[in-house]
């Protein structure tokens, strides 16, 4: 699938009709906008997870690792996810709070990838989150020690039982807290570059990054 986006120009032989250049890139964050309607794209094109990121990490001991998380927002701060503060991305993240992300919408030939600082969300916005999720993803999440080691999924699966009884339930009316080792955290990025796949690997890559308290832009070769 190819999607345009901008200033109009001529078809390639792989389809696509507009060119990805820096001059897509406006407003205040000028990475926002495009990532948003790219976002939108995807989602109205049935892309699958379109909101699914592969979020990058680094250890203690220099170690990194990669995982698909799930992006629960983006705005001009940056982007927001959740996790346990004890899994494995979280003790990395104590260690090291640097990490990177990636949308990979590869059905459309698109990706966007952020750099940056990572810190946690303040307790309302949490909270916030929280009461949104479906109440068996609650009970899950207050259960799981994650990441760490679990001798079966009988255990794992007494573990949630154990915690669905003490609030009342699968289907009970008592709400489930948000858990003491468990949030939010903001990537708030250094840099934001879009990628848009051309033929013959003669790719189109855009890149926005902080200049003081702006953001400069260019072109990347592919």
């Amino acid at each position: 699938m190819r999607v345009g986006y901008g200033a109009a120009d001529s078809t390639g032989a792989d389809g696509v009709v507009e060119h990805l250049d820096p001059t897509w890139l406006t407003g205040a964050p000028p990475w926002l906008d495009l990532f948003q309607r790219w976002l939108g794209e995807a989602v109205a094109a049935r892309v699958p997870e379109p909101n699914a990121m592969v979020l990058g990490t680094v250890d203690a001991d220099g170690a990194p690792a990669t995982r698909t998380v799930l992006c629960k927002g983006v705005d001009a701060d940056g982007v927001v996810f959740f996790t346990g503060y004890d899994s494995g991305k979280g003790r990395a993240l104590a260690a090291h709070p640097v990490a990177a992300v990636t949308f990979p919408w590869i059905a459309m030939e698109r990706q966007v990838h952020f750099r940056g600082r990572v810190v946690k969300v303040d307790a309302a916005e949490t909270q916030a989150y929280w009461r949104s999720r479906p109440r068996g993803s609650q009970l899950s999440a207050y259960a799981s020690e994650q990441s760490r080691p679990v001798a079966s999924r009988a255990e794992l699966e007494a573990a949630a039982a154990a915690v669905a009884d003490e609030f009342g339930g699968v289907d009970g009316q008592t709400p489930v807290p948000v858990p003491p080792h468990w949030g939010g955290y903001r990537l708030e990025p250094v840099s934001v570059e879009f990628w848009q796949g051309r033929a013959d690997r003669l790719h189109n890559r855009v890149i926005a990054e902080r200049a003081g308290d702006g953001w400069g832009l260019r072109r990347l070769q592919p």
